[in-house]
């Protein structure tokens, strides 16, 4: 017969623990029995069960003790607690510690199988629960960081590796690559996760005011200092203090970072006592501190303080591979945010965000497909709904770019005659593109059906197909 579970029964009486393991076997259980409350901790410790059946009173480790310490082991574990002693407050005692139930002996079999029955029942679903949250935690902490790249892959290992350790870690790389999203998966991923995730941006902090945002200060420190503040360091405390644009930190903090980092303590500006704290320290740049140490502008002890593990984002144009990705997971955001279809990228589109440089690496494609979605309104992304900036190789794509001779116009020539050449030379490609049919070039220059016509006559452009309204 198939195991419906697993059970430890917890009796010092040989007859009890043997009587419940004869029942529970036949009932198509896997049984472990204990003789004591030692013995049952030795078990939970080397195996999991579903339920712990034991008896309240026991010599040395009392039923209520072994309750709590198998919760602290394996808290989906349910335990239903056993005794000829009952009263009222023990009862009440073992449901507040997280017993499933409380029988009294003597117990009716049938009655002690339905409650056993019920509790396997009620620690399978804990179980799948907690599943469920540990995957739904790891999704929503990952779930931004796209790339299937040897590149980002490369990033996902060194994020497993490193997200359960103390160890600092200095994330580098261009603007937009993603750095924020990186240390807020370690953090989130990690054993730190219920713990507060702390980020500051060194470069949005005045000079004078750094110092007191990091470390806090005393009420009269300063001007302006009418209350005492707790630091960014005291907030992080158990969790992750993200430390971005750790390169714009002036010299005079990064000493007192530094002894932070080395001592686990802080003193507040105006403050005369130390306070310990265990902040995980993940600072990030986007410039070479290797240059920065070299120039003089950053100290090269808190250099490598920070650089236990080095991280490197690469930038989006040395994993183009990952654009497609990247596209439709901005595409499904934002067509959910604005409350649209999600619109299709025509090929012309994607070969133009394919060859982009992108200056503003991750950063720049989400704002373009943003741009883009809220144009397309749940129609077809057309490479003229780009910036202005790809609207060159958006007409290159479309055959009418430098090669299609469209030059800048000559001295004395009227602007509106070249801008409604060029509209003409679109709507006729249009058309071309989709054998005359109206609605279909509509889509594909993502404007709507009324305003083609309206274009159409207005520049006395003849349809391919004179009779095709679709």
């Amino acid at each position: 017969m198939s195991s419906n579970g697993r059970i430890l029964v917890v009796d010092d009486d040989l007859s009890v623990r043997q009587f419940l393991t004869i029942m529970l076997e036949r009932a198509g259980y896997t049984v472990k029995a204990a003789a004591s409350a030692r013995d049952a901790l030795r078990f939970v410790e080397r195996h999991e069960f579903d339920l712990v059946i034991t008896d309240l009173k026991m010599p040395d480790i009392d039923g209520m003790e072994l309750l709590k310490r198998v919760k602290q082991e394996s808290p989906t574990t349910e335990v239903i607690m056993i005794t000829a002693y009952g009263t009222t407050d023990t009862a009440v005692e073992a449901m507040k510690k997280g017993a499933y139930d409380y029988v009294i002996k003597p117990f009716k079999i049938d009655e002690l199988q339905l409650i056993v029955e019920k509790a396997i029942k009620q620690q399978a679903m804990a179980a799948e629960n907690q599943l469920l949250r540990e995957q739904l935690k790891e999704r929503d902490h990952y779930q931004n960081i796209i790339g299937s790249s040897v590149a980002m892959q490369q990033i996902f290992m060194l994020i497993d590796k490193v997200k359960d350790n103390r160890i600092n870690v200095l994330i580098t790389g261009e603007s937009g690559t993603g750095k924020e999203l990186v240390a807020r998966a370690i953090h989130f991923s990690g054993v730190r996760a219920n713990h507060p995730f702390v980020g500051i941006n060194c470069s949005a902090i005045p000079e004078s005011l750094i110092e007191s945002e990091l470390f806090g200060h005393k009420k009269g420190a300063f001007t302006g200092a009418v209350a005492n503040k707790k630091g960014l360091f005291e907030a992080a405390n158990s969790g992750t203090l993200f430390l971005d644009e750790i390169g714009e930190l002036p010299p005079s903090t990064q000493v007192k970072l530094l002894r932070a980092i080395q001592e686990r303590k802080i003193k507040a500006v105006g403050g005369l006592d130390e306070v310990e704290v265990d902040a995980r320290i993940i600072a990030a740049t986007n410039r070479d501190l290797d240059h920065e140490v070299a120039e003089g502008r950053f100290r090269e002890d808190l250099f490598w303080r920070l650089n236990v593990i080095p991280l490197q984002m690469p930038p989006l144009r040395d994993r183009r591979e990952d654009i497609p990705s990247l596209l439709n997971h901005f595409i499904s955001k934002y067509a959910t945010e604005y409350g649209v279809s999600e619109p299709k990228v025509s090929e012309d589109t994607l070969n133009i965000l394919l060859d982009h440089e992108y200056p503003g690496n991750v950063r720049e494609l989400e704002n373009l497909v943003e741009r883009c979605v809220a144009l397309a309104a749940g129609a077809i992304i057309t490479p003229l709904l780009l910036p202005p900036n790809l609207q060159e190789a958006a007409l290159g794509a479309s055959g009418l770019g430098r090669h299609s001779g469209i030059t800048f116009p000559e001295e004395n020539t009227s602007l509106d005659d070249v801008l409604a050449d060029v509209e003409t030379r679109l709507l006729t490609e249009a058309l071309r593109r989709t054998q005359g049919r109206k609605k279909d070039a509509a889509v594909l220059l993502g404007i709507s059906f009324r305003s083609l016509r309206y274009r159409l006559s207005k520049l006395q452009i003849t349809s391919l197909d004179e009779n095709s309204q679709q």
